[in-house]
């Protein structure tokens, strides 16, 4: 879970969890961290100091008081030694300063999730990476797609939207995000490319390309991967 204020931070360390095969909740204030921690159990925070309606040392000493024990990393743009101690008295696991190396948090989220497991928590399944959706299998490990068991020969942009949906399945992306997902922020393709890709693989993973039931268009919005209704599941809804 990122709880994070800057929409920017947010977005570029959701991307970098993301490609490293997690699933990813971000929330915008303190607030909702809280609730989204007790709602949602995540493995591993992600924690700004500076947020709207309670901070992250507020929101730190709250969960650490109802005895929540998942690792939290903190970010901040403060720097002293008095800011770094409280972060790490409240219970902290580790922090960072900003500006950081989005490489070196990934490194420290590794670390933080090692550690977990080897003081008592089960190890995770081997397969905890992929991505399943339905019938649909994405591993991010090994860039692979599967459908029913059989292989799916993706380009690299293909893989990178479908990835990107797995890890948040039901939710609507919107063409922009989906460029993001793409191109990052520094490209400017028109939407189109993102209508074909979406088209290019509806032909790869859909077994009616013009009455898709994984890749649904939400009118007006975007896309979003579901999970196929069961058959005689009852009506599914117009979708192309």
């Amino acid at each position: 879970m990122i709880a994070e204020d800057d929409d920017k931070q947010a977005e570029l360390v959701r991307r970098y969890l993301l490609r490293e095969g997690h699933s990813v909740t971000l929330v915008t204030d303190g607030r909702a961290a809280v609730e989204a921690v007790r709602h949602r159990a995540p493995d591993l925070l992600v924690l700004d100091v500076m947020m709207p309606r309670i901070d992250g040392l507020d929101v730190l000493r709250i969960l650490r008081a109802e005895a929540y024990e998942l690792p939290v990393l903190m970010l901040t743009a403060r720097s002293t030694e008095d800011d770094l101690l409280l972060g790490l008295d409240l219970g902290a696991d580790d922090y960072m300063t900003k500006p950081y190396s989005p490489r070196e948090l990934m490194a420290r989220v590794r670390t933080l999730l090692r550690r977990t497991v080897s003081r008592g928590a089960p190890a995770p399944p081997v397969d905890e990476h992929l991505l399943t959706v339905g019938e649909l299998v994405i591993d991010p490990e090994k860039h692979e797609v599967t459908i029913r068991g059989a292989g799916v020969d993706c380009t690299p942009g293909e893989f990178r939207i479908l990835a990107a949906m797995a890890a948040e399945p039901g939710r609507v992306f919107t063409r922009q995000r989906l460029l993001q997902e793409l191109h990052g922020y520094t490209r400017y393709i028109g939407d189109r490319t993102v209508d074909v890709h979406i088209m290019n693989l509806r032909k790869k993973v859909e077994s009616k390309p013009r009455r898709p039931e994984h890749l649904v268009t939400v009118f007006g919005v975007g896309y979003k991967l579901v999970a196929p209704a069961p058959a005689g599941g009852g009506h599914h809804g117009r979708a192309s």
